[in-house]
């Protein structure tokens, strides 16, 4: 209760002020004191202009200068718009991430598939092409014709060596081997969606999309032999499938980086080296 009435007092006492006095002491001269005298109305005047001066300043300097973001740092607060863009960029970095994670998988699959060129999965797969088995024992007798019939095993063995191919599309070949400049098959122009057929009987090591080649198929053959199939449209046979000559595997096309037009690329390695198809196609 005393509180309130000294409060009320001092409130009275305020108003009935009706000036006020400045005293100016200078410190350390020689100069004398000043007194100014303001009424109460101008005093009142100035210290309203100057703190409204004094707001404005702060607020232009706050606000046109980087000293804005010590006392308003940017929040995670966003509008429509760009929360719109940030998950349409979040989207498409799912989307790289996962394409990447494919790309390594399919290049995984390829290198699995170039190591695995090997007749070791293919050896018991039947082939038209088996070699002769010759009695090692002359029922005849005789040395001189042991020694004929030696001699002409041998020749029939070393003959047999030699793996044919059927071409698994006729038509006319744009490019042909050259290993120089790293073309290691010959380039066939075929029309898109054209049928292809493997070359001979063998086992699907790898069967995929690659972005240098496109759709791309790689079959191991008998006799460390492997054909390898490029730039088709689709391909209708999987890693794993045991395929014959002249089976329909793919269509040709014209996917991937590489490619300069409609055609199948195709290959023949024989133990990790590239030989030219030409040389062992039959009808082509």
């Amino acid at each position: 209760m005393l509180e309130k009435i000294l409060g009320k007092l001092k409130i009275k006492a305020f108003k009935k002020i009706n000036s006020f006095s400045i005293l100016i002491v200078p410190t350390g001269t020689g100069i004398e004191s000043k007194t100014h005298h303001l009424s109460a109305r101008k005093a009142y005047t100035l210290v309203g202009v100057y703190t409204i001066v004094i707001f404005l300043l702060g607020f232009f300097i706050i606000s046109l200068t980087p000293i804005k973001e010590i006392f308003f740092p940017k929040g995670t607060n966003l509008t429509p718009t760009e929360k719109k863009l940030v998950n349409e960029l979040n989207q498409k970095m799912y989307s790289l991430t996962e394409e990447l994670n494919n790309l390594k998988a399919t290049n995984q699959d390829l290198q699995k598939a170039l190591m695995m060129g090997d007749s070791t999965k293919t050896d018991s797969l039947p082939n038209k092409r088996d070699k002769l088995h010759f009695r090692k024992k002359n029922p005849y007798g005789g040395d001189v014709f042991s020694v004929f019939q030696e001699i002409f095993q041998q020749q029939q063995a070393t003959s047999q060596k030699l793996f044919y191919f059927t071409a698994p599309l006729i038509g006319f070949i744009s490019r042909g081997f050259n290993p120089k400049i790293g073309h290691m098959g010959i380039d066939i122009v075929a029309k898109v969606g054209t049928p292809v057929a493997a070359a001979a009987s063998g086992y699907v090591v790898f069967a995929d999309y690659t972005v240098r080649d496109g759709y791309m198929m790689i079959i191991n053959d008998s006799d460390g032999y492997v054909t390898v199939y490029k730039h088709c449209s689709v391909l209708l046979k999987k890693p794993r499938d045991i395929v014959t000559g002249g089976e329909i595997i793919a269509l040709s096309g014209n996917s991937g980086e590489m490619t300069t037009g409609p055609h199948l690329h195709f290959e023949i390695w024989k133990d990790g080296k590239p030989i030219d198809p030409k040389n062992l196609l039959l009808n082509n």
